[in-house]
């Protein structure tokens, strides 16, 4: 399909048929492409829990308010952010970079890539995503402010708003693999409505993951009708600026 045949087939389905299953590889398949969507600052800080066991997701139905998108899912799969694994993710980064800046750069600009790769994830990123009960963001936020009367610096640095971030990554990574199920030919259902601290007691989760989003796997059932989607007029939301 193309790239607009795949948005059209796209729909967000909440009845799914029983009697067309489908390939759990191929839905792994669809989540390896997912991890090529982009996360802030490459920290890819999110994890994929694919759930193919119908005990399980009917023991999510109620944690997910009793859904028919999910009582009726062939599979699940429950995005996580995991904002503990920033260190690990720093590490790995600065290792590849390592390496990647050899394979990229002539060698006289290896030594300045990689102090400057190595001074990021080891200076920046722990400064922004390190945390300690809120009190660590409210410094950095009142430094931000005062940089910022200075010279540009992003403002968005509390513990929530770096949570934000995270979960922003996490919602490119969840579109990207529903983009790569249409392609597959299956459907797909992004679900916001749900009892995160249930879910991730039924998954066994720790408490340092935090559920994003719920997507819901299947093929639609053809007896329901989807109806026209509503979309409000483009020029209401689109604002050119320049010429």
């Amino acid at each position: 399909m193309s790239l607009e045949q795949i948005l059209q087939h796209r729909r967000a389905i909440r009845y799914y048929d029983a009697q067309q299953p489908i390939s759990a590889d191929r839905v792994e398949d669809c989540l390896k492409l997912a991890t090529l969507a982009p996360t802030s600052s490459n920290m890819q800080l999110w994890h994929a829990h694919h759930i193919t066991d119908p005990a399980v997701i009917q023991q999510l139905v109620p944690a997910c308010l009793g859904q028919t998108t999910v009582s009726t899912a062939q599979q699940l799969v429950v995005f996580t952010v995991e904002p503990s694994l920033y260190k690990e993710r720093c590490q790995q980064n600065i290792d590849f970079q390592r390496e990647n800046i050899k394979r990229t750069y002539p060698q006289a600009k290896w030594e300045k890539y990689t102090a400057l790769q190595t001074s990021y994830y080891t200076k920046v990123i722990p400064f922004l995503y390190s945390r300690f009960f809120g009190l660590w963001g409210g410094v950095r936020k009142v430094i931000s402010t005062f940089a910022g009367w200075f010279r540009p610096i992003p403002r968005q640095m509390t513990e929530g708003a770096m949570d934000t971030v995270l979960h922003k990554s996490c919602a490119l990574v969840a579109q990207t693999f529903m983009l790569a199920m249409s392609e597959a030919g299956y459907d797909t259902c992004p679900i916001e409505g749900f009892d995160a601290h249930r879910v991730k007691r039924i998954l066994g989760l720790p408490c340092s993951s935090e559920v994003s989003l719920i997507v819901s796997c299947g093929i639609r059932q053809p007896s329901r009708p989807l109806g026209d989607r509503f979309r409000v007029d483009f020029s209401s939301q689109y604002h050119r600026i320049g010429e």
